[in-house]
């Protein structure tokens, strides 16, 4: 039986990724997004012929009431969930002094509470499993910092000891919760660099280029496959770079 992972921010990008790479080794898929459903009806149909089911949902996981809703689509479908990559994530760019509460509000609940009470409603299930796995998609600079991506560094730093402190509570009932921090990925996140900045970043990258999200995918397919005492760790994937 095959199994199946749901992946939150799957329209685009590195989640878009993540599901090609999981359904050609054959998981199924649960695929939310925010607003691009139309980008996943058509993610849908070209992972139809990996022979693999695909469930699509749609809702902004930044509010409780669409986080219960997507546990009860999850019920009312009969998905049993195996993995869980939470994806979905926001940047703002910009000095503190221009961080308005709004977007703090709006950028802390999809980074970090989303993730959080995500996994909250589904380790119940993992629990009775005795099995499951949790990947969040971070980023160096949860590690080290971004000046002008002062909120966003805050919320990946706080994913990251989230991962941390989950998996101390979970490794005894044989769940895996690791992170992925990401370096710089070529994603629409980072479409407001330019290709003068793109290329000044690369001379500082040992390996010579900025990431892909296939990058990311592998490693979090390498995650699930892997060893079940990996554990609680902030996997930099990132070209050597930080």
């Amino acid at each position: 039986m095959n199994k199946t992972v749901l992946i939150t921010g799957a329209s685009r990008g590195i989640g878009k990724q993540i599901a090609i790479i999981f359904a050609q080794n054959g998981f199924n898929i649960v695929a939310t997004c925010h607003n691009n459903i139309d980008t996943l009806s058509s993610l849908k149909n070209e992972l139809s012929k990996y022979n693999v089911n695909i469930f699509l949902f749609q809702g902004d996981l930044s509010k409780q009431s669409t986080i219960s809703d997507l546990i009860k689509f999850l019920k009312n479908n009969n998905i049993s969930v195996d993995v869980l990559i939470n994806n979905a994530g926001i940047s703002v760019v910009g000095l503190i002094q221009d961080l308005s509460i709004d977007d703090w509000n709006y950028i802390w609940n999809t980074n970090v509470t989303a993730p959080i009470f995500l996994s909250k409603e589904l380790v119940p299930h993992f629990l009775h499993n005795h099995s499951g796995k949790i990947i969040n998609i971070s980023s160096v600079w949860g590690n080290v910092g971004a000046s002008c991506e002062v909120a966003y560094s805050a919320t990946k730093g706080a994913i990251n000891s989230f991962t941390k402190a989950l998996a101390k509570e979970l490794a005894p009932s044989n769940i895996q919760v690791n992170a992925i921090s990401c370096g710089i990925i070529d994603t629409d996140m980072n479409s407001h660099l330019s290709s003068d900045d793109i290329n000044e970043i690369v001379t500082d990258i040992p390996a010579g280029r900025i990431g892909t999200p296939k990058d990311i995918a592998l490693t979090a397919l390498s995650l699930v496959n892997g060893s079940d005492y990996l554990t609680g760790q902030i996997i930099t994937v990132d070209g050597g770079w930080i």
